[in-house]
């Protein structure tokens, strides 16, 4: 049935359908393809095309201004001279393992094990490692594998990466929240959810979180909380799928704290780590340690990561190997440190952050209805303000005041609107936070006063 008032274009001679023909209905298609979660990524890329001039706070893209095309091509030829002189491949060889359909498991898991010994002092077996199209099909092979039936629930620390929620929906596996806090997460919630849950007949399969410069909140772990997690996972005999993009990016000069993965001594912890944020996100490599035994219906035993590989077999063959080995070269270029390629980058996050929040505390007073949180590194800010935060503010921010922001209520499961918004810091010059806080300062001062205006 045509649209109402909508003039039907001309048909193709090939064509027996009107182009403004319904074909199908998003009812008869699979619930997540209507889920807001699966809109929030798309709804802010398109705010973001809408007002191009707007400073945009929303994006955590890395920073551009490092980006080379040049680099590209050199590390390249790098990886192609490690096949050639360090693995002893011929020229045809070389040839088809950069050009070919390749190993599903990926050709670079040899030199991601060697940077996690350099800059995680963790030492997994290479093969334990699957290298993925993105940390995003990452999250997508090990909610689809540990999603076995309607009993499965997925445990994540809220508010909770969108991305996270989104591939859960596509895998039906719901996620069931743990409380948050200025520590990270809540150890007493966690041990109760994972009680109630069972009580309600529910089989909790792991819990998600991201330890350090966690997206959306800052928030990151301390220590002794790190291990009393791992304690608890062990006792719960629950997995714990660890997501670690921002960890190389510290704001200060404190040493790095252990990742879980590298505490782990019983095998409670699958790891999910990124290249996006630390060599190229154009590449879309990512990758995950998988090193839990698995028993096989032969009567086998091999890592998890052999049953990933065979998910992914089916979802996208295998990842890249040119873009794999773009990564292998920035990686061979560093000793595989990624710690030593990312001296650059970490600074200008380190200055960005600290002028983000200098710049918030000149604009709004102390103990006002404004306030932030202050993350010990990564890319995001929490800005939390004394009313409900929604897309329609979001768009009058960017069409009245030139600024773009993320409303934290994305990263929440009901999408109701939530009294606080994430600033990231990532992809803005010092002078563009100076102007980005203006206009935002100008918002929220509107908004304020019009909302302590009599009705």
């Amino acid at each position: 049935m045509r649209r109402p008032g909508r003039r039907p274009r001309a048909a193709h001679p090939d064509r027996r359908v009107s182009v403004a023909a319904v074909d199908l209905d998003v009812a008869a298609l699979h619930p997540a393809v209507d889920d807001p979660a699966l809109n929030s990524m798309n709804f802010l890329n398109e705010v973001a095309q809408q007002y191009p001039d707007a400073v945009s706070f929303a994006a955590g893209r890395p920073y551009e201004e490092f980006f080379s095309v040049d680099a590209v091509h050199r590390h390249l030829e790098t990886f192609r001279r490690h096949l050639a002189d360090d693995l002893g491949q011929s020229p045809d060889q070389i040839r088809r393992t950069l050009l070919q359909y390749g190993r599903t498991k990926g050709i670079v898991h040899h030199l991601i094990a060697r940077h996690l010994v350099v800059d995680e002092r963790l030492t997994v077996d290479p093969e334990s490692i699957v290298v993925t199209v993105g940390c995003q099909e990452a999250m997508f092979l090990v909610l689809r594998a540990l999603r076995a039936g309607p009993r499965d629930v997925l445990l994540a620390v809220t508010p909770t990466y969108v991305g996270l929620t989104g591939a859960a929906r596509l895998v039906d596996l719901p996620v069931w929240p743990v409380t948050d806090g200025p520590a990270g997460i809540d150890l007493t919630d966690l041990r109760d959810q994972l009680r109630r849950a069972r009580a309600e007949g529910l089989r909790p399969r792991a819990c998600y979180l991201m330890p350090d410069f966690a997206n959306p909140s800052g928030v990151s772990m301390d220590l002794d909380r790190r291990r009393r997690l791992l304690d608890l996972a062990a006792e719960e005999e629950l997995l714990l799928i660890e997501d670690n993009p921002y960890g190389l990016f510290p704001a200060g000069d404190a040493d790095r704290l252990p990742t879980l993965k590298a505490l782990d001594t019983r095998r409670r912890v699958i790891y999910l780590g990124s290249f996006a944020k630390t060599v190229l996100p154009g590449a879309r490599v990512g990758y995950v340690v998988a090193d839990q035994r698995v028993a096989g219906s032969d009567g086998g035993v091999g890592p998890l990561a052999d049953q990933l590989a065979k998910i992914k077999s089916m979802v996208t063959v295998n990842t890249s190997p040119i873009a794999q080995a773009v990564i292998g070269g920035a990686l061979l270029a560093h000793d595989c440190s990624l710690v030593a390629a990312n001296r650059r980058e970490r600074a200008a996050y380190a200055r960005n952050l600290r002028h983000l929040v200098d710049g918030l505390a000149r604009r709004f007073p102390a103990g006002g209805p404004v306030r932030w949180n202050v993350p010990a590194g990564g890319f995001f800010v929490v800005v939390t303000v004394p009313f409900g935060v929604d897309d329609a503010l979001l768009h009058r921010s960017a069409r009245e005041h030139g600024v773009l922001w993320t409303p934290m209520a994305h990263f929440y499961a009901d999408g109701a609107p939530v009294p606080a918004l994430r600033l990231s810091v990532s992809a803005v010059t010092p002078a563009q936070i100076d102007l980005g806080l203006d206009r935002l300062a100008a918002l929220l001062t509107a908004e304020l006063a019009a909302r302590a205006a009599p009705a």
